[in-house]
């Protein structure tokens, strides 16, 4: 069985999640503080958590931090009623995967829940590399050779996708549910406008270029020859 950690102090909220979590058939494992959290994400073995960012006795974001220095790659979903950009951006940075803020729909919570768990295995290596371009997992960098490659979240978690699946074709649908969760396929230019600016970030001027754009179909990331 699927086990959830569940790490928030306000019970309401606490027992919403995890009702509906145990509903779905996952196993979920609940901590009211920052400091049982932490304990029991090193103990339970855990396949997701959810995590609140404010916590009595230890920050949210400080759990997730401790736990990426510890080469531990549990998909985390960050919970949070700090909605700002400067405030998703820095959960991101410090090792969650994903940021939702308060008050939230349930249903959205478990479709962001179950996107995390799809994710496959090979996501949880800390450090990616394809030829000469490597991905940081724990310190959130990119660099190609000795050039750093200065990434915005939603870039990072495309380039992420897409070393995960070098040489592979992916197509427009894959990445608009993988990288945006979309349930659905919108007529919308996202993938590509983003595309576009991860290409020219990592194909810098006099490089090889590594993203491959297959028209009508979608893109491959390779390795230079």
């Amino acid at each position: 069985m699927t086990k959830i950690l569940l790490i928030e102090d306000d019970t309401e909220t606490a027992e919403e999640i995890t009702a509906e979590l145990q509903q779905r058939g996952y196993e979920t494992e609940w901590a009211a503080s920052g400091i049982e959290g932490l304990d029991k994400a090193r103990s339970c073995r855990s396949d997701a958590m959810i995590v609140d960012r404010m916590l009595p006795g230890m920050d949210g974001l400080t759990i997730i931090e401790a736990l990426r220095q510890e080469q531990m790659r549990t998909p985390v979903l960050v919970l949070s009623a700090l909605g700002g950009v400067d405030d998703r951006v820095r959960g991101l940075r410090m090792g969650g995967d994903d940021y939702l803020t308060k008050p939230f729909a349930i249903i959205e919570l478990i479709a962001r829940i179950e996107a995390l768990l799809r994710r496959p295995v090979e996501s949880r290596e800390t450090i990616l590399r394809v030829g000469q371009l490597e991905l940081d997992l724990i310190k959130r960098t990119a660099k190609r050779g000795e050039r750093a490659v200065d990434l915005l979240p939603r870039e990072f978690r495309l380039l992420e996708y897409m070393m995960q699946r070098s040489d592979q074709l992916l197509t427009r649908a894959m990445l608009l549910e993988e990288v945006w969760n979309y349930k659905f396929v919108p007529a919308t230019n996202l993938v590509d406008v983003h595309m576009g600016r991860l290409r020219h970030k990592v194909d810098g001027p006099g490089e090889s270029p590594m993203i491959h754009n297959v028209r009508g179909a979608g893109f491959i990331l390779r390795e230079v020859p």
